[in-house]
Order: structure tokens, then sequence, then C-alpha cells
């Protein structure tokens, strides 16, 4: 038995991770020679977490890795694409669907499910954060709230949507970049003496990692600045405020003062802020002064993207359950303003038009034929650049 719990590859291909009700159902075909019916699948959700009214799909590399092989095409939005739940007419968005004998996938539904829904909520969440950031730095840090077997899978997301950063050093491997950091409390406590602490980080560590100071151990936070300062002089690049709530009282006012108090003694250091940060505190304390964020929880741990996998077409015959919408779909998106319009597969071809005026584009492209991935996949760092594109043309109203 493994030390730790979690699923290998081997465990995830050979459909261990599936619910027991897709085994039995499998069981079911094999007794009665049925499943290999071709049938359409879609990917949809019926609502999205909150106040939201868009979301960020990704996962979608794993899942054709993990379909690799099997005889079935699959459709997809490109990974790092803006959508919203549902179209102007209320149909439902399809962000992929699966073509083949049911057969070939049906143990797979579970862990696709867990491939898009878990990370299209962090990559969402994490452009919310950096929609609200701006042009300042988002470090993601979450992965001390999650097991520590996905900390790649959370921070490439993380990324993707929107983080300049991260921590964990696999996810930077993951991602190809750098990790970046602070210090912890446990320095000072074992230093005994935030200035001691200080001097030790000055004094070790490479020139090329940033000397930012954690100032609020022991102190006041104007205080541990000061000797963070006397510590490590003009190399001092930034100190971060991570002041539990229990001290905390106000953030803004000790953003303001420890802001003044540099500010008089010509100290030309960045303010980093971290703990319980959101979309939501993050506004007021950008105007505050403060120039990065450290976002935990709320990215690693965001609510995730509720999408659902119905069977919407039978032997070429239109079937979905009460409350989908039966048939093979090709979703379109307005260039403008990203509302979307879904049009059965026969009518493709017949561009829509926008309730704004402007011509809708299909968004859905073939990724998988037979099996055979057709498109080579982009790197993490090119669909981040594809997120970009879209946040900056996208129109945020809760800001």
């Amino acid at each position: 038995m493994s030390r730790f719990h979690f699923a290998d590859e081997e465990e995830i291909l050979s459909g261990k991770t599936t619910d027991i009700y897709f085994q039995n159902t499998m069981d079911i075909f094999e007794k009665k020679g049925m499943g290999k019916e071709n049938v359409i699948a879609e990917f949809t959700t019926t609502s999205l977490p909150d106040d939201y009214n868009w979301a960020i799909f990704v996962g979608l590399d794993e899942v054709l890795n993990l379909l690799e092989g099997k005889d079935v095409d699959v459709y997809a939005l490109p990974e790092g694409t803006v959508f919203k739940n549902k179209g102007e007419k209320g149909v439902y968005t399809p962000v992929m669907f699966i073509e083949g004998s049911y057969n070939e996938f049906v143990l797979y539904e579970t862990p696709v499910l867990g491939f898009i829904c878990h990370t299209s909520g962090v990559a969402t969440k994490s452009s919310r954060v950096k929609l609200a950031a701006g042009d300042k730095k988002v470090m993601s840090f979450g992965i001390r709230r999650m097991h520590p077997s996905i900390s790649p899978v959370i921070d490439r997301a993380a990324f993707i949507g929107g983080c300049d950063s991260i921590s964990c050093i696999s996810g930077a491997e993951e991602v190809g970049i750098k990790p970046s950091g602070t210090m912890p409390h446990s320095l000072t406590i074992i230093c005994e003496d935030p200035e001691k602490a200080f001097e030790a980080f000055h004094e070790t560590l490479p020139e090329e990692v940033p000397r930012i100071a954690l100032v609020d151990t022991y102190h006041d936070e104007k205080m541990e600045t000061l000797m963070a300062y006397k510590a490590m002089g003009d190399d001092l690049f930034g100190i971060r405020l991570d002041t539990p709530s229990s001290r905390r009282g106000d953030l803004i006012k000790i953003v303001q003062e420890v802001k003044w108090e540099m500010k008089i003694r010509g100290i030309n250091a960045k303010i980093i802020t971290s703990g319980g940060m959101n979309e939501y505190s993050i506004p007021e304390l950008k105007k505050a002064g403060v120039d990065s964020f450290g976002v935990g929880t709320s990215i690693s741990n965001a609510d995730t993207i509720n999408f659902a996998m119905d069977i919407v077409e039978k032997e070429g015959k239109l079937v979905a359950k009460r409350g989908k919408y039966s048939g093979k779909k090709q979703a379109f998106r307005c260039p403008k303003c990203f509302n979307y319009k879904m049009k059965i597969w026969q009518n493709r071809h017949k561009q829509p038009l926008c309730s704004c005026g402007e011509s809708m584009i299909p968004m859905l492209e073939k990724f998988m034929e037979k099996g055979r991935i057709i498109k080579e996949y982009p790197d993490p760092k090119d669909i981040k650049e594809r997120v970009n594109l879209q946040l900056e043309k996208l129109e945020v109203d809760w800001i």
C-alpha cells in the first residue's frame, strides 16, 4: 500500500477512480451486449459559483491524455477560453463533447469531470483576483491548504488564470518558471529576534533572491520594517504583512502607516500583503498602496465549476435527460461582448449575429480523432497569454 493517499497514473487510466455505478454499467453492457452505440456526450454547467457571469475552461490536456488510444473524437473549447455557462437563448454552453461508442469512455466520466471541474474553478478564481489586482503582482501560495499530490495541478491552473508567480517548487517547474517566496515566521522565531532573522536571510541567500522581509512576527509592523531596513539596507526589496486577524485591526491603516514611515525615511521597498486575500479585499488595499498580493486559500480552495456530462445524441437520434438540450452543437462566441449562442451541428456553418450586431465565432475545435491527439498542445505560458488577451476585453463590474 502507498504511504500517501493518492491515485497514481495507472489507477486513473484503468478506471479505478470512477464511481462504482459506471463499473456496474459496464458489467451490464458486457452481459447484455450493449454499450456499442455511438453517442455524443457533452459537458456543460447549468450555473456558475456566487456572482460569476463567466469562467475559464481548463483541464483539457489531462482529458486528452486520459482518452488517448480510445476510439473517440473530442471537440472542445481551447484551454484557457473564457466562457459563459449559457447562451442568449438559455441553451447551456458545451465546453467539450466526446463522440464515439459509449463503452469506450463510460468508465472515464468521473475523472474527466474531475480534471475540468477543479482546475477551471482555480483558474477562474485566479483570473478574478488578477483582474482586481490589475497591474499589481499576484503570487499563488495556497498549496499548503490542499493535498500535496495535487500542488502542480493547482499552481498550473492558478498560473494560467492570472497569477504572476508561484511559491511551490514543483508547481513552478510544471509551468516553467522559477518559484518565488519570502520567509516564514519560523525563521524569526528560531533566530529569536526579527533583526537577526533578516540578517541571516540577507547574508545567506544568493543575490538573485529578492530581499522580502516578513515584518509582523513579534513587534509592531512599522518597527520590524525599520529592523529589516537596518539589516538589509537598500537591498530590501519589500516587506510582507501577514498580520493575523486577531491582531490586525484595520489592515488598510497598517499599510498606510508603514508606507508613510518608509517614505519619510527614503526606504523604497514594496509592500506585499497576504492572509485572507481575494478579489473583494484587494481593491481597497491596492488603493492604500499595496504593491503585490500573496493569495492562498481563496485560489487553491476555489469553488469548482460544476460541469456535468450528458448524452445528447445516440446513433444519430436526438436524446437528452430532463433539463438538458439535445443534439450535437457548436458554440459561437461574440468577440466583442463574449456572449454565446449555440447552433445545432448541421447548421454550424451559418455564422450567427450577436445581439450587439457582431458576427459570432465558432469556438469548439477538434482535438482528438479516433483516439489520436491531432493538435500540438500549447505551453502553459501560451495558454496564460490567451487568457490575458481575453481578460483585457472582458467587462467586469464587480471590482
